[in-house]
């Protein structure tokens, strides 16, 4: 086997399995693990792999800050949220106390909602309007306005979040990474997410298959606190960490 045709073997392992020890990726390309050890350290030498102890994961792109528009990202993977939103509305009973945060997929959650005797609790601007719309006993937590993003943030938020102890906790993350977890571009986002987090019972993070092995600036939580719900889960890993819920079209 050429050299770079191993190269791209072992490349691709990772890009599915994220990490591979020296003894399953010779066993997996056919060769000896010698050849592999060379093979890792020639790959994390020219930065396309990190070798680590007794193999090697992949290197996972670093997302910037920046952020699109509400309704640029309304438009991204829309049949996929549709389907998260719908079914993590089914979670959703008549003696919940619910915070919900601001986000496309979670803004979709309040679409599907039933009729219910349930309490809401957000810092999504366009999230409070559907929520009066439907008649639905909700909050709005207090603080500054983040124009982007349509939501509240800052310290006065944190505290009016503090005071609330919520049943279930539907939240949105702009990145899923095994070793990064959570996470979002802004720190004052990141900041609501955490005490939301905290303060709940049980917390989903909505999030379609194109999060995942992303990683932003700011991490919010570690997989293990909150039960991931998507569309399908593409790369192998994640399960170790949390509860993750597949919703297929």
């Amino acid at each position: 086997m050429l050299t770079q045709e191993r190269y791209k073997n072992i490349l691709d392992i990772l890009s599915e399995r994220e990490a591979a020890t020296v003894g399953e990726l010779a066993q997996l390309i056919g060769v000896s693990e010698s050849t592999v050890r060379r093979d890792l350290n020639a790959l994390d030498g020219e930065g396309r792999l990190r070798k680590v102890y007794g193999g090697a994961t992949a290197l996972n792109k670093i997302e910037g800050a920046l952020e699109d528009e509400v309704n640029v990202r309304d438009m991204m993977m829309s049949a996929e949220k549709e389907i998260i939103a719908e079914y993590a509305a089914t979670l959703i009973n008549n003696d919940d106390f619910i915070y919900i945060d601001s986000g496309t997929t979670t803004s979709r959650l309040i679409d599907h909602i039933e009729s219910t005797k349930a309490t809401f609790v957000t810092n999504g601007i366009i999230h409070a309007q559907k929520l009066l719309s439907k008649g639905l006993k909700a909050y709005m937590i207090c603080g500054r306005i983040k124009a982007v993003t349509a939501s509240v943030v800052g310290a006065e938020s944190i505290k009016n979040l503090s005071k609330f102890n919520f049943t279930k906790a539907f939240l949105g993350a702009n990145g899923i990474d095994i070793s990064s977890g959570f996470t979002t571009p802004d720190s004052e986002e990141a900041l609501i997410k955490e005490k939301a987090i905290e303060k709940s019972f049980a917390a989903f993070v909505l999030a379609d298959h194109s999060k995942f092995r992303k990683v932003y600036p700011v991490t919010f939580s570690e997989l293990k606190k909150c039960c991931i719900i998507t569309d399908k889960l593409v790369y192998s890993g994640f399960s170790d960490k949390t509860i993750i819920r597949e919703v297929k079209t």
